[in-house]
């Protein structure tokens, strides 16, 4: 099974309690290119508490922890890329 927009939406929520999440396939993008036969592209924009006092990498690492099965291309499916944007609600 494919991995979805949905699909991360929900993982993150689940994960991380965020204030605001968005979540953009930006597959269509990289059409063509090597890396698009082994993934999808994705861009995450996710507004956490959970991330207050974190560095930008201790962040990301939260988001990939929380999406390791898909980036790993577990039953859940495939994530070959993803960009990632992670702020508490008062960097907003």
């Amino acid at each position: 099974m494919q991995v979805t927009s949905e699909k991360i939406d929900g993982i993150l929520r689940n994960a991380l309690t965020p204030a605001a999440l968005e979540v953009q396939d930006d597959s269509h993008l990289h059409a063509g290119h090597a890396g698009a036969k082994e993934g999808r592209h994705f861009s995450v924009r996710v507004v956490s508490e959970r991330f207050a006092g974190l560095s930008r990498v201790a962040r990301h690492r939260l988001v990939y922890d929380a999406l390791k099965a898909q980036l790993e291309g577990g039953a859940g499916g495939n994530i070959h890329a993803l960009a990632i944007d992670a702020r508490t609600p008062s960097e907003l």
